[in-house]
């Protein structure tokens, strides 16, 4: 008689060993996203907007080149305006002194606010009609930013006419009216046409560098040369020729001799050879020419009256 002899599972020697599980590995996409900081979800509307913007301008350009009127090409961009391409906020940046609501109201004055309709050159164009702004970047930030970079002008002089104040810069650039009580620590440069004067008034003081923080004032005369006036009280008038050299000479002697402060009224150079310096009651002459005398010779003759 045969017998069936089961045989069994082996018995299992020793604890099984388990199987670790490698993360999934992240793909490029992924770790491109975590570079960024963003979300998915962030990034799946950033490209829904970007691709809407893009079939809108295409679609734009056909409308043009097929000849559809303007109009159809508007209302494809009042829809992408609707779509959340709209200009809701402006951000400017470089003002140090112009008034910030000014910029932002040139900015949204917009018949339409879409983002594919506002004409970023003409926004520029306006804010150039402002003294104050040099130059203006203007640029897009979607879905709804416009960025504004102003290049202002630097203040450099105080230009006074008729009584009426006003900042200039270097150039003479009229820049906004500024009252007698808030006047800045700026060159006064007086009378018609003397802010267009601004830049060869620049190149005279830069001349003669000791001389600048003791000038005051410049009066433009004649339309043809500079009367200047010293913090001390005096008037020097240089003539139309050579004023810089003119100036030179006048800052060398004062080096020597001191004469700002001691009681002249009024110093003339307009002969670029001679130095007429005037006391009440008394005329001093100095002969500037290389032979000179170096002291100064008084004379009897009067004091004489401005002649332009």
């Amino acid at each position: 008689m045969s017998r069936t002899i089961r045989r069994g599972s082996p018995p299992r020697r020793g604890g099984a060993k388990r199987r670790v599980q490698k993360p999934p590995r992240r793909s490029f996409g992924d770790r491109i996203l975590e570079w960024l900081q963003i979300s998915e979800e962030t990034l799946r509307r950033t490209v829904t907007w970007a691709i809407v913007l893009a079939a809108s301008a295409v679609l734009i350009v056909a409308a043009t080149w097929i000849g559809v009127p303007g109009m159809v090409g508007a209302a494809i961009a009042e829809g992408v305006g609707r779509a959340g391409f709209r200009v809701e906020q402006v951000e400017v940046t470089g003002l140090k002194r112009m008034d910030k609501m000014t910029v932002y109201a040139v900015a949204l004055d917009q018949q339409s606010r879409a983002m594919p309709l506002v004409d970023l050159e003409d926004v520029r164009q306006k804010l150039l009609r402002y003294g104050w702004i040099e130059d203006a970047h203007v640029s897009r930030r979607l879905p709804d930013t416009l960025l504004i970079q102003i290049d202002e002008r630097t203040p450099a002089a105080v230009w006074q006419d008729n009584g009426q104040l006003t900042l200039i810069d270097a150039n003479g650039v009229l820049l906004e009216p500024v009252s007698p009580a808030a006047m800045p620590p700026l060159p006064l440069l007086i009378g018609e046409g003397a802010a267009g004067q601004a830049p060869a008034y620049q190149a005279l003081i830069d001349a003669a560098p000791a001389l600048r923080p003791r000038i005051r004032a410049a009066t433009w005369i004649g339309n043809r040369r500079w009367n200047l006036l010293f913090d001390s009280g005096e008037t020097l008038a240089l003539p139309e020729e050579d004023a810089a050299r003119a100036l030179v000479k006048f800052a060398e002697l004062d080096g020597a001799d001191r004469l700002l402060g001691k009681g002249f009224l009024r110093f003339d150079m307009r002969d670029p050879t001679k130095l007429v310096a005037r006391k009440p009651g008394e005329v001093v002459r100095h002969d500037v020419a290389p032979a000179a005398s170096p002291r100064p010779i008084a004379s009897d003759a009067p004091v004489g009256g401005e002649d332009g």
